[in-house]
């Protein structure tokens, strides 16, 4: 199983990413942004106080939906232009290995290095704040796993994502130019006009509507996982967590979203000229 051309290029992936240090930089990002919401988010209030915990997963989903997609394309964006460009593609392609293979395999090596550095540091994070503070454990426990599951299939929807930019680029730096667009529209965009559409309170509008209008987008999808059933305060994050889908639902619908991107882009990659 270990030697399977998917395991190869899923080792040989982590191993890049090791050598150039993308792994030791992503974790502490990811380490650095939670322990700052953790221990010093309620400093711009004057005092310093462990959160609540549902305020807590909200302001880490809140500040998480912005870094997890950028850190995602920046790992996967030259995945197959870089390689392209290096030659290593045509090299790797010589070799009896389908392209779907390659394609998995690299999501495989990209999705464990995500994993793995979203696992530690809310991982440690949450260990911390149950030391320092008096949470119930099993319901912190709970809702940390929870937290990073969603952290964790959102990472990989937007490898996928850089994956199509790097098989529709010629070159690294539009490669590049692409992802932070695509970052914009996903990330910033999208979402503020659903967030003005959900308090504008519009009469057409029903819950049912908004729903599907949330399924559309994978970062509104992860914002609705962590905030469903929570205290996420008033306006728009509010009417996000009452979303009328239950978590599972939502699940789903974010593994649709990663069945759908795995397939447009192992399609785009047969049709890859190189």
């Amino acid at each position: 199983m270990l030697t399977s051309p998917v395991c190869v290029i899923a080792k040989k992936e982590i191993q890049d990413s090791l050598r150039n240090r993308w792994v030791l930089f992503i974790s502490l990002i990811f380490l650095i942004l939670s322990l700052s919401v953790t221990f010093a988010g309620s400093a711009v209030a004057g005092h310093l106080a462990l959160p609540q915990l549902d305020a807590l997963i909200s302001s880490l989903s809140t500040v998480s939906v912005f870094i997890i997609p950028l850190a995602a394309m920046l790992v996967s964006y030259d995945a197959f232009v870089g390689e392209d460009e290096s030659g290593t593609l045509l090299l790797l392609l010589s070799y009896p290995i389908t392209r779907l293979q390659i394609l998995l395999g690299k999501l495989l090596g990209h999705g464990l290095i995500m994993s793995a550095t979203i696992s530690l540091a809310f991982g440690l994070t949450a260990l911390l704040l149950l030391a320092c503070g008096d949470y119930d454990v099993a319901k912190s426990l709970a809702q940390f796993g929870q937290f990073i599951l969603s952290s964790i299939l959102l990472a990989i929807a937007f490898i996928l994502l850089g994956y199509i930019v790097s098989l529709k680029s010629t070159e690294k730096a539009k490669a590049v130019a692409s992802i932070l667009f695509v970052w914009f529209v996903f990330v910033l965009i999208y979402d503020l006009l659903l967030l003005t559409i959900l308090v504008a309170d519009l009469a057409f509008f029903n819950q049912y509507i908004i729903n599907f209008l949330i399924a559309l987008n994978p970062t509104d999808l992860y914002r609705a996982i962590n905030l469903l059933g929570t205290d996420a305060g008033n306006g728009s994050l509010a009417i996000l967590s009452t979303v009328t889908w239950g978590k599972w639902a939502l699940y789903g619908v974010m593994l649709l979203w990663v069945t759908a991107l795995v397939f447009i882009a192992n399609q785009l990659f047969k049709r890859r000229a190189l």
